[in-house]
C-alpha cells in the first residue's frame, strides 16, 4: 500500500526510466553516472513509496511490470518537464544531455559538420549520438532511450511528432565507364535486370530502394547475392566490378571521391526521399527541437 504523503524525487524516478530503458542496471548505472547500488537503492525508495512493483529482476533479465509500463510514459514526461524548468530557468536552450539517433545513411555525411555547430549553437547541450537502423531508433524514442532521432520520414509511428529536415533524390553509382554512366534522364524500369547491390535487412535505404523497383515493376538481378551493413561497403562493391547501387544525394561527394566510380541520374521528378527529425509527443521540449532541427537543416551537406 502507498504511503498518502509520499512524494518521488527526481533521482528516483530518473532510477525508474533508466532501469526501463535500458532493461540492464550495470549500464543504466553507467548511462546515469551512479553506483549501482545507488541506483538499486533509488528504485527501491520509489517503490516502496508508491507500494508497487515497477521493475521485476531475475539472474537473467530485468522486466518493466504492468505498473511499470502504466507508469514510465508520465515518468519520462515528469523529467523532461524538470529538464525544461531547468533551461528555462538557466536560458540555455536544450541544456544537459542530447541523446540523438541517427540512421547510417545519414551519420557520416551530416555529423562532421553538425557536431561542431552543435557546439557553436547550443553550448551547453552534451550530444550522446546512437547510430542505428530505423526500427531500434524507433524503439529508443518508444522507450526513452533516446530524446529525438534523424531518419527518413514518415516512420508512420503513432505518438512521435515528426518535423521534416530536407529531401534529397536517389544517384545511380555504376563502376567506371558503365553503359549508363552520365546519364541524366534514367527511368526506374531501367534498373531491372542490373545487378543492384543492397545495404542488409533492416536499412531503410534498403527498403525504399525495392519499393522504387517495384512501383516501376522492375526486378533487378542478384538482389540479396551481396549485401553490406554500411554504404562505403557497398559503394566498394560497385567498384570491384559486382553491380550498381542507389544512394543518397548527401553520400555522392564522400562516396565517390575515390575517382573509380560513376553515376547516372533520374529524370524528374527523382526518386527519393525526406529526412526529417522525430520526438515523442509527449516531450515538453517541442520549441527546442524546433530549434534543433532548425541547426540540422542549415548543415545539409548538398
Amino acid at each position: 500500500m502507498s504511503d498518502q504523503t509520499y512524494q518521488p524525487t527526481l533521482s528516483q524516478l530518473r532510477a525508474f526510466v533508466a532501469i526501463a530503458e535500458y532493461r540492464h542496471f550495470g549500464t543504466a548505472a553507467a548511462r546515469s553516472a551512479v553506483s549501482q547500488p545507488t541506483l538499486s537503492q533509488a528504485l527501491a525508495s520509489l517503490e516502496n513509496g508508491l507500494g508497487l512493483q515497477l521493475i521485476e529482476r531475475s539472474t537473467r533479465r530485468v522486466l518493466v511490470t504492468a505498473a511499470g509500463m502504466r507508469l514510465l510514459p508520465q515518468a519520462m514526461a515528469t523529467l523532461e518537464a524538470a529538464d525544461r524548468f531547468l533551461a528555462s530557468a538557466t536560458g540555455d536552450t536544450l541544456g544537459g544531455t542530447l541523446r540523438l539517433g541517427i540512421i547510417p545513411t545519414v551519420a557520416p555525411y551530416v555529423l562532421p559538420e553538425l557536431l561542431p555547430e552543435l557546439r557553436r549553437k547550443l553550448p551547453a547541450t552534451v550530444p550522446q549520438v546512437v547510430e542505428d537502423q530505423t526500427a531500434r531508433l524507433l524503439d529508443g524514442l518508444r522507450t526513452g532511450v533516446l530524446d529525438v532521432a534523424v531518419l527518413a520520414l514518415p516512420t508512420e509511428t503513432s505518438g512521435l511528432v515528426e518535423i521534416p529536415l530536407y529531401s534529397e533524390e536517389f544517384v545511380l553509382v555504376t563502376p567506371r565507364g558503365h553503359a549508363l554512366a552520365g546519364r541524366t534522364d534514367l527511368g526506374a524500369p531501367e534498373l531491372a535486370e542490373l545487378p543492384l547491390l543492397l545495404l542488409d535487412e533492416g536499412h531503410c535505404l534498403r527498403d525504399q530502394t525495392l519499393e522504387l523497383c517495384r512501383a516501376a515493376d522492375a526486378h533487378p538481378g542478384a538482389v540479396g547475392d551481396t549485401r553490406a551493413a554500411s554504404l562505403t561497403t557497398v559503394v566498394q562493391c560497385v567498384a570491384g566490378g559486382l553491380g550498381v547501387t542507389l544512394i543518397p544525394e548527401m553520400a555522392v561527394p564522400a562516396e565517390t571521391a575515390r575517382g573509380t566510380l560513376d553515376t547516372a541520374r533520374f529524370a524528374t521528378p527523382a526518386p527519393g526521399r525526406t529526412i526529417g527529425l522525430a520526438y515523442r509527443s509527449s516531450s515538453a521540449r517541442a520549441d527546442d527541437y524546433e530549434y534543433l532541427a532548425a541547426v540540422i537543416r542549415s548543415k545539409r551537406p548538398f
